[in-house]
């Protein structure tokens, strides 16, 4: 990806998730070194993080699909800083028994050879090749189940792919439930002076609808600028709270009280399109998944300060949760088993 495309990418992801060592957890279970691991594509190669803890038996995997904008398989964002928030949760994943992948976009990262032209960028491209990385882990024989863990933007990116592959399980830590063009317009509303965001409704609501829009405002060029409206017309036709709605397998929607990005109002939303979802609010998690205060100073400082550990709560719910799901997954099988034909 050119460096203009990462570069307006970035744009429209800050407004959508504006900037601002794990603790011990009695950890019972060695994990392996960290091993670097790839996924070849037709237009590129893909590079990741996997950590397998050490077992004699199958054990549960988790693909961990990063947040918008140019967050790196880490949860480090160059806009934001570095906050190691991804491999921190992977780190005391691996803790409690569980494997992990998670990755580069492409496009970002070690991965950055294999993103596309600006032009040329899709949303449906990231959630194929989330798709082949949890593929990559069904055909993994040292894996019992693979449930897929996607943050922020991730989230959707997860839903999506989640179907395609009918993965085992599905976490969203931080997601939204609206459209992405909602969320733009909520927070675009109060930044902008009365034309300019009339201009702005008739931008969105044309790109809504699928068409490209040929006079944009140079106040708004950054956002919906000519060769970045495709991706935005790909992304903005998704729903979150639908794609939600159709998982056929245990969901875990997690949201911290102090995310200055992402409101438990939309974990609420997304518990409410599939009321069979568990539901965890986790008070004083932030959007990196720290313990942080509302404090503006506190939390921008979080952002880049790879140091404060993730919340242990974060890591307790969802190993409980995965855990969970393989022993029901597994009594319903020996149940069907056990049913005469």
């Amino acid at each position: 990806m050119s460096p203009n495309a990462r570069r307006s990418v970035s744009l429209v992801a800050c407004l959508i998730a504006l900037p601002l060592s794990l603790l011990s957890m009695g950890n019972t279970t060695p994990a392996s070194t960290p091993v670097e691991v790839q996924m070849t594509t037709l237009t590129g190669t893909l590079h990741g993080t996997q950590i397998t803890p050490a077992s004699n038996v199958p054990a549960p995997a988790v693909l961990l699909i990063a947040g918008s904008g140019p967050t790196d398989r880490d949860g480090n964002n160059p806009l934001a800083g570095q906050n190691n928030s991804l491999k921190l949760l992977a780190e005391g994943l691996a803790g409690h028994g569980i494997a992990s992948i998670r990755y580069d976009k492409r496009g970002i990262g070690e991965s950055a050879a294999a993103g596309p032209e600006e032009a040329a960028l899709r949303f449906d491209t990231y959630v194929e090749d989330a798709a082949l990385w949890i593929q990559q882990l069904q055909a993994d024989a040292r894996f019992s189940s693979v449930t897929v863990i996607g943050h922020s933007e991730g989230s959707l990116i997860g839903m999506l792919a989640t179907q395609k592959t009918e993965a085992d399980a599905f976490v969203s830590i931080a997601g939204i439930a609206q459209t992405a063009s909602q969320v733009l317009q909520d927070q675009l509303r109060p930044r902008l002076p009365e034309a300019l965001w009339q201009q702005n409704e008739q931008i969105l609501a044309a790109l809504e609808q699928g068409k490209r829009v040929t006079s944009v405002p140079p106040e708004l060029n950054a956002l919906y600028r000519s060769s970045i409206q495709p991706y935005l017309i790909s992304w903005f036709r998704y729903t979150p709270a639908q794609a939600m709605r159709r998982l056929t397998v245990p969901v875990l929607i997690v949201q911290g009280t102090t995310d200055i990005q992402v409101p438990v109002s939309e974990a609420q939303d997304l518990k409410r399109a599939k009321p069979d979802a568990e539901l965890r609010i986790i008070e004083g998690m932030n959007h990196v998944l720290k313990a942080v205060a509302l404090d503006p100073e506190q939390q921008n400082a979080s952002y880049s300060d790879p140091t404060l550990p993730v919340v242990p709560e974060l890591v307790e719910e969802i190993s409980q949760f995965i855990h969970t799901s393989e022993m029901r997954r597994g009594s319903n099988q020996s149940l069907h088993r056990s049913v005469p034909n």
